[in-house]
């Protein structure tokens, strides 16, 4: 099994309560072909650049799954047929860029947190001034 993220567009007019089917629908996709869904966020409702199918916008929904790379094809072929799913995209999960961006953050987090604690034993370290003194 690989990971892949795939990035569904759904039609604009959908509610809340109506997109939450069709998400549940294209990720039952997924599970009918034997993957797992790992996570789903919901990007939010955006403009296309240009009219496509009488359609101006869409909501966009990113969803990250494992999927055996023989039923990829077959899985984009499938959606063609769902007609709740606007467009989809499929690319494979890069491990050694996702493990490179995961270090990078880590390193980014340590550094704010050093840089925080610095400040506040700084901060500490410098003696008060009471209002109305005068040094």
């Amino acid at each position: 099994m690989k990971k892949y993220d795939g990035l569904y567009i759904f039609a604009g007019t959908a509610k809340d309560e109506i997109l939450e089917q069709y998400i549940a629908k294209a990720t039952a996709e997924i599970a009918r072909f034997g993957g797992n869904v790992l996570s789903q966020v919901v990007l939010g409702k955006h403009a296309f650049a240009h009219p496509m199918k009488k359609r101006e916008n869409g909501v966009y929904v990113q969803v990250r799954f494992e999927l055996d790379p023989s039923k990829v094809s077959e899985l984009v072929n499938r959606y063609r047929l769902v007609e709740e799913v606007f467009r989809v995209q499929i690319l494979a999960v890069d491990e050694r860029m996702e493990a490179k961006l995961a270090a990078q953050r880590e390193t980014a987090q340590r550094r704010a947190e050093e840089a925080a604690r610095r400040e506040a034993e700084a901060a500490e370290a410098a003696p008060a001034e009471q209002p109305g003194e005068s040094a």
